[in-house]
């Protein structure tokens, strides 16, 4: 254990956040998505699960010492719902929520369909596969620099 840092965030799930650098894209799924396949595809190649949390405890923990891209206009990216892509699914409401929270600031998220999401996912770090079963709990989060 370490002091104040969430226990969400294990060992691995810290090294993969600090071997990242600046505009690199985390991805962060739920349970639903091919996260094993996708890992693989990384710069990191690894997969970090988290079993059991919901996308915004998860998120929460994260952001707590992740700096997010303040360079980039779309430093969050959303997969949009494949019946309706005007639509906000709850999950995403919530993870912005604290997303927004942690940045001090709003944040309006950039939408990308499921294939296109999933080519830029495979581009990302590394995925951060979340229990959370509802769907389109998919995100690109771009890491920033600490000022």
């Amino acid at each position: 254990m370490l002091k104040s840092i969430d226990p969400i965030l294990t060992p691995d799930l810290l090294w993969l956040l600090a071997s990242m650098g600046h505009g690199d894209d985390l991805v962060v799924v739920d349970a639903n998505h091919p996260a094993t396949h996708i890992a693989r595809s990384t710069s990191s190649q690894r997969l970090i699960q988290l079993p059991g949390m919901t996308m915004e405890t998860a998120v929460r923990a994260i952001m707590s010492v992740y700096p997010l891209d303040d360079f980039d206009p779309d430093p969050v990216r959303v997969m949009t719902p494949i019946d309706d892509p005007d639509r906000v699914p709850d999950v995403q409401r919530a993870v912005l929520a604290e997303i927004e929270r942690a940045g001090g600031g709003p944040v309006s998220p950039g939408k990308l369909s499921r294939a296109d999401f999933y080519r830029a996912a495979a581009a990302g770090f590394g995925v951060v596969q979340v229990g959370d079963s509802r769907g389109y709990g998919c995100f690109l989060i771009r890491k920033g620099v600490i000022g």
